[in-house]
């Protein structure tokens, strides 16, 4: 697929079977999210922070939307960063593409090194249904 391709998530299914994790756990009234990096389908990420920050809040929308929810939904939301302060600035810039008020609860912790190499962001949700 090229870079400029939308990926649903089911082109991401592989990732629960290979990691053996559940994309999506329905609580109810609660949809808690495993993490979402910028990883793409075929393991492949962006060398540039910016373009995987966007990948990653890209790649959460096609999950959240493959259970009938989106950003909207969001009540908490936990970032984990490789060099976070170096990036946080374009973080929230793309950050804030995605997300709008009202904004959820944000928790953002700086961390060592994350799943997949050269991942620098890995996104965690927690959503509320509408209702």
């Amino acid at each position: 697929m090229a870079m400029t391709e939308i990926y649903s998530a089911a082109d991401f299914d592989h990732f629960q079977g290979d990691w053996r994790l559940s994309r999506a756990y329905d609580a109810g009234a609660f949809v808690f999210f495993s993490g979402v990096t910028g990883c793409r389908p075929d393991y492949s990420m962006a060398d540039d922070p910016e373009t995987q920050f966007r990948d990653a809040f890209r790649f959460l929308g096609a999950a959240l939307k493959s259970v009938g929810l989106g950003f909207a939904n969001v009540v908490e939301m936990t970032s984990y960063h490789v060099a976070l302060r170096k990036h946080l600035e374009v973080f929230i810039k793309v950050k804030d593409e995605f997300v709008k008020p009202p904004y959820p609860a944000w928790s953002c912790i700086g961390t060592t090194e994350l799943i997949t190499e050269g991942t620098l962001v890995e996104i965690r949700v927690i959503c509320r249904r509408p209702g």
